[in-house]
């Protein structure tokens, strides 16, 4: 599947994902659903000044999460960077701690896998870090990592 066949993929479902997260319009699944942003972006040890706004911008016209007002999106977002970058080992603990909030419901964890995946492949390139990251969080979800092609 090439990168315009996956954007293709991604706007077709992007309705679908919108609809889910209406289903779980709450603080649990948008903290879950930030923090396993940030950790993707994260996942090659930095996060520069311009990598934090393009995943800003993709985090808020991203259909799934348009359910949520920009303010929130931005009060999660900067909480949870602000956490890693002020103590990296506390801040990645406590976003695990966010996402496994949502472990009971394997509907919500499914949506924010597919969230987290969509933003590591949004600048085309989902590498072996991102993969890595995205394994621990399925698994911090009580999801089978296989299921999102994470082997």
């Amino acid at each position: 599947m090439g990168f315009q066949d996956f954007v293709s993929n991604l706007k077709q479902k992007a309705a679908e994902l919108k609809n889910e997260a209406m289903k779980f319009k709450n603080k649990d699944f948008l903290n879950a659903a930030i923090s396993g942003s940030v950790l993707i972006a994260m996942a090659d040890g930095v996060v520069s000044s311009q990598e934090k706004q393009k995943m800003m911008r993709f985090i808020e016209n991203y259909e799934a999460l348009s359910v949520f007002s920009s303010k929130e999106l931005i009060e999660a977002f900067q909480n949870a960077m602000s956490q890693i970058e002020f103590d990296k080992d506390l801040g990645e603990a406590k976003a695990y701690e966010l996402i496994g909030k949502m472990k009971s419901n394997t509907d919500a964890s499914r949506l924010i896998m597919r969230l987290i995946i969509a933003i590591a492949a949004a600048d085309g390139n989902f590498d072996d870090h991102e993969k890595q990251v995205a394994r621990k969080i399925a698994i911090e979800l009580g999801l089978n990592p296989s299921e999102f092609e994470l082997v």
